[in-house]
């Protein structure tokens, strides 16, 4: 198959459907941005500085942190730009990069939550012998797989992306370069794209989701034959911001991604958008900060030095 699109270039429509309101979302798409890196890159620096949190589950976080900047640093620039510059032009190549850096960091955040809820499984269920089972190897070597496996099973999403033919049709009305608006632009037969899409997606989310819910039933097991309250609190402490999290983020991606697509963009797809691609990122520090009794006592810390 060669490459039969006769588009050399998309236009990012963005939120060009409210103009009285380009200013605002400037700042807010801004506060955002500012908000998500300086708040992850607070808690890699802690986990880093603060022998406290050298530990796997801290480890996993600053992947999870820098992740989160990755994210966001896919599609909130461009989105910026086009408000202070109103260039909404971006490449093809650029758009199939964008696209696929963005399923690629979205498939290795699900591999990460769901590392991350077998190292809680482990430290709630066979505390003696946690470090052995996560020792610095196995926590390496997870990681790894994570964003390695990550940035594989997505390829074939971009791949047949990149070879339909868009036969002029260039305007995403979208803030950023996403796989359902591209393929509803596309003049090509794209139901075979779609069956693999669905059905990769459908294994991961499903694959992730049913290890993680295995992972939280040995928990909540565990933590309800702990005899006292105060056993009982501290031990699913240790689980709640990872809980809040996951199940924000797996709420979100299934309504966005495993509902029935219509033709036309709605006006419900850009808010949605933005949520799993701006706020989730944000929200995740903040999270980890307020319910995590270690990074609080971290952050205490460090500014006492200060």
């Amino acid at each position: 198959m060669g490459n039969l699109t006769s588009v050399t270039e998309f236009l990012i429509l963005g939120f060009s459907d409210l103009p009285k309101f380009q200013g605002l979302l400037f700042i807010v798409f801004v506060f955002i941005y500012l908000v998500t890196v300086t708040g992850n890159i607070s808690i890699i620096t802690l986990s880093c500085i603060d022998s406290c949190l050298h530990k796997p589950m801290y480890f996993f976080l600053c992947n999870l942190a820098f992740l989160d900047i990755c994210y966001i640093s896919d599609t909130l620039p461009k989105l910026l730009v086009i408000f202070i510059m109103g260039s909404k032009i971006i490449s093809f190549q650029s758009c199939m990069t964008q696209l696929y850096l963005l399923l690629a960091f979205a498939s290795v955040e699900f591999y990460l939550l769901t590392v991350m809820a077998y190292d809680r499984y482990v430290a709630v269920c066979n505390p003696l012998r946690y470090s052995v089972i996560m020792s610095k190897r196995t926590c390496g070597l997870l990681a790894i797989s994570s964003w390695v496996v990550g940035f594989l099973d997505i390829l074939p999403h971009v791949v047949f992306t990149s070879r339909f033919s868009f036969c002029g049709h260039n305007q995403i009305n979208h803030f950023f370069c996403d796989l359902q608006t591209l393929l509803k632009l596309s003049c090509s037969d794209t139901s075979i794209i779609k069956m693999i899409v669905m059905t990769l997606n459908l294994f991961l989310i499903l694959g992730c989701f049913l290890l993680t819910l295995t992972s939280y039933i040995y928990i909540i097991s565990a933590v309800l034959k702990i005899h006292s309250k105060e056993g009982r609190s501290k031990a699913f402490s240790t689980c709640s911001s990872h809980l809040t999290v996951v199940c924000i983020y797996y709420g979100t991606i299934v309504f966005v991604y495993m509902r029935p697509q219509d033709k036309h963009t709605r006006p419900g797809d850009k808010l949605f958008g933005a949520l799993y691609n701006a706020v989730i990122p944000m929200l995740n520090p903040i999270i980890y900060s307020l319910r995590n009794k270690d990074v609080k006592a971290a952050l205490r810390k460090c500014t006492m030095r200060r």
